[in-house]
């Protein structure tokens, strides 16, 4: 049987599993109903049907449509956390890289050098040497740490060349690993189809109006009906006050610029610059495998309530970061050299201890989240997209308690997700490397679907389309171009592309 062939329909989210499950959700009653399709939610929602109990997930939009589809595509180890002494967060940082990277999504994330030039200061690099090297002890000290990343390192002026052509020649520099995943999208659409083949009803389109006492009212499809639950899990994000006003939340915005590859000379490793007057602060110039480089990462506070629309980086993020790369760069980036820009926001939880006002800048908040009750609500917010397995455990843990009933441990630290499977077998899979970095076992059944490119020029295909309509619940032109791939990045692209992802949405719905 060739690789990938067992794999096709587990966890589908097609159209007719869809149909019946909104057909069903009427008057039901389940164990858990999960608020939110972000990499929190669906990370509860495979948690809470691995261990029995029963599951239903409402998004109001689309998998991965809020904060989790902005993010910087890392699974990071937490450096930044060691910086403010915050060392128990960044073991479980480097724990949690090691489970993705190890066991439950190795398809999906790949190991990536980070390169600290010399150019941006002797000093500076003397710090990240030693940051790195803190990082590698820490990562030795997890289970499965000690095999997942190559060491840091100081590296020779060719070795910057050639890993970071765009950096001024002549002095070398530092390397430090981390991992980053093919897309963060894709590990949020994984995970809800993981918890779909365990028995979870997952819906988008489905808006949570009120929990009144475990009854759920929900609009769905333009009919608003009611169901019951023993546990709602509110993971909503940064909307998540929406369902639990007592929850302080100090939302930021981090946001990226898109840049052709070829403008930095097709760079290998992660340019690494630091935030000028900042020691724990860096921006990144993040190769992808499709030529393109995001250049982030930015944290402005946000005023007021946070709106439904996706944020968009202001003016002053764009300068930060044109200013900080460049002061390493042989040819310094302008405006005119991006092809697109994106941001999103943090939910960041406000101590109990800040007092009534928001305290100091949102970059020093910590990243640990939060979980508390109201009632039979239960909300986790904040924490990272990398902890998101440990925030669902947690989160379970409670959930379990409070139900009396389902398993007390959870087996998701080596539960692959869907698509999954060790390297060595990754590698034989029958299939282009690209789509097998994106759908790992199940690339054979992508590539079957249609060779034919979305758009001349880009390496998505008309068979992605197809398959993110037939099994993964795309139903718009946003699901299609924005999400389940990430056309999108490249407003002009997308454009081009809509034709073609309105013709797959025809033919397949």
């Amino acid at each position: 049987m060739p690789p990938g062939t067992r794999n096709q329909g587990i966890g589908s989210l097609s159209p007719d599993r869809r149909a019946r499950d909104v057909q069903g959700l009427a008057g039901s009653a389940v164990d858990v109903v999960v608020v939110g399709g972000g990499v929190t939610g669906a990370g509860v929602a495979l948690d809470a049907a691995s261990r029995g109990l029963s599951v239903v997930l409402l998004e109001r939009t689309d998998l991965a449509a809020g904060t989790s589809r902005w993010s910087s595509k890392l699974v990071h180890g937490g450096l930044r956390y060691l910086a403010h002494g915050e060392i128990g967060l960044a073991r479980e940082s480097a724990r949690e890289r090691a489970v993705l990277m190890g066991a439950t999504a190795p398809h999906l994330v790949r190991p990536l050098p980070f390169l600290v030039p010399d150019a941006a200061g002797r000093d500076v690099t003397a710090l990240a040497g030693a940051g790195g090297r803190l990082g590698d002890a820490v990562r030795l000290s997890v289970p499965g740490g000690r095999r997942s990343l190559p060491s840091t390192r100081r590296v020779r002026a060719d070795d910057v060349a050639r890993m970071t052509p765009g950096v001024r020649p002549g002095l070398g520099g530092v390397v430090f690993w981390d991992g980053q995943l093919t897309d963060d999208a894709r590990l949020v659409v994984a995970l809800a189809r993981t918890a779909a083949a365990h028995g979870a009803r997952v819906l988008t389109g489905a808006d949570v109006l009120a929990v009144d006492d475990g009854e759920v009212h929900v609009r769905v499809d333009g009919a608003e009906l009611s169901l019951r639950a023993g546990v709602v899990v509110n993971a909503a994000g940064v909307w998540s006050q929406r369902l639990a006003p007592r929850i302080r939340l100090v939302p930021s915005r981090g946001s990226h610029l898109v840049v052709p590859g070829e403008r930095l000379g097709s760079p290998s490793a992660a340019l690494t610059v630091p935030l000028p007057g900042s020691r724990s602060r860096y921006v990144f110039a993040l190769p992808q495998a499709d030529g393109l480089v995001y250049l982030g990462l930015t944290d402005e506070p946000v005023d007021g309530a946070v709106p439904d629309e996706d944020p968009v980086p202001s003016d002053a993020e764009v300068q930060q970061l044109l200013d900080t790369v460049n002061q390493v760069l042989s040819s310094p980036l302008g405006r005119d050299d991006l092809v697109g820009a994106y941001a999103g926001y943090r939910p960041l939880v406000l101590p109990e201890s800040a007092g009534t006002g928001p305290g100091g800048a949102t970059a020093d908040l910590s990243r640990k989240h939060l979980l508390m009750w109201d009632g039979p609500v239960l909300s986790v917010v904040g924490g990272k997209l990398t902890t998101y397995r440990a925030m669902a455990e947690e989160t379970v843990d409670a959930v379990v308690a409070r139900l009396g009933r389902g398993a007390r441990r959870t087996t998701t630290a080596r539960l692959p997700l869907v698509g999954a499977a060790p390297r060595v077998a990754l590698d034989r899979v029958p299939a282009p490397g690209r789509l097998v970095a994106r759908y790992g076992t199940e690339a054979p059944v992508v590539e079957a679907l249609g060779p034919a490119l979305v758009v001349a020029g880009r390496p998505e295909t008309v068979g992605e389309l197809r398959f993110a309509v037939r099994h993964e619940g795309a139903r718009t032109v946003a699901d299609l171009l924005d999400r389940r791939t990430r056309i999108g990045l490249v407003p002009a692209d997308r454009e081009r592309a809509v034709p073609v992802a309105e013709q797959v949405l025809a033919a397949e719905l």
